[in-house]
């Protein structure tokens, strides 16, 4: 054993490192596409193949061997597309792959509550941060769905069984719906607040993360953090602070 550790050098470790990191960067590209598929069929063709060889079938085995020797044409061929978007992904700065994936989550959001506030129709936001919010969340239904407007939406109707508890979002997915948030203790709060001001300002409290809540009485869209209650008038100021406390610096 040690006779073998003593070949290995510090290259062989950052080789075995950038192949994994292309191998688990390929599964993430091509993960919840058409092109799982694909190469599970490769996959299975090669297989083939070697079976073929082992059982030494001629025929068969040249007609394998005929279509394998093409594998890399008819590999980017039918991954065009994903390897086009993995070129993309490659050439942008770690801040512009964060910059995109807030914009598009921060978007399905806010989309969201200002649907939902031109129709007075109550919600609470709860996203994530630092703090694991599992020890304050009282109940709620898991759902771990990927975050878009119309399930948002739904979740919030008037006719849901869910839509007078809280989401949880973490890392671009809807985790919990239907989450009882602890109340504040706090008897200065302003009397104009009911129970969904009063939970959002209760968990921001106890932990670092951000409610968003939109009042069916007033249409007012707030956002709370560090139990202290800020109210935005429009889409570009409810943006703008979301980026200043996500991205910014200080966030």
């Amino acid at each position: 054993m040690l006779d073998f550790l003593t070949y290995i050098r510090w290259q062989d470790f950052v080789d075995i490192l950038l192949v994994a990191l292309l191998i688990y960067q390929f599964i993430s590209i091509i993960r919840g596409t058409r092109s799982v598929q694909m190469v599970v069929g490769l996959g299975i063709l090669t297989i083939v193949y070697f079976l073929a060889s082992v059982l030494d079938l001629s025929t068969f085995k040249w007609i394998m061997q005929t279509f394998l020797s093409s594998i890399l044409l008819i590999i980017i061929i039918v991954f065009q597309q994903d390897i086009r978007r993995a070129l993309i992904q490659v050439g942008k700065s770690p801040f512009h792959k964060q910059q995109d994936i807030f914009d598009k989550e921060m978007e399905e959001i806010i989309r969201t509550l200002f649907y939902l506030s031109k129709r007075r129709i109550g919600a609470l936001v709860v996203i994530e941060r630092e703090t694991h919010l599992g020890d304050f969340i009282e109940s709620g239904f898991q759902l771990d769905a990927i975050l878009t407007k119309e399930l948002l939406i739904s979740i919030f109707m008037p006719v849901s069984p869910l839509h007078d508890g809280a989401v949880l979002i973490n890392e671009g997915r809807i985790k919990h719906a239907g989450c009882i948030l602890p109340l504040t203790q706090n008897p200065y709060i302003n009397k104009r607040y009911g129970t969904r001001h009063r939970a959002a300002i209760g968990l921001t409290e106890e932990t670092d993360a951000v409610v968003l809540v939109v009042s069916e009485e007033t249409q007012e869209i707030s956002i709370v953090r560090h139990g202290a209650l800020t109210t935005v008038e429009d889409e570009i100021s409810l943006t703008n602070n979301l980026k200043a406390i996500f991205i910014g610096k200080n966030g």
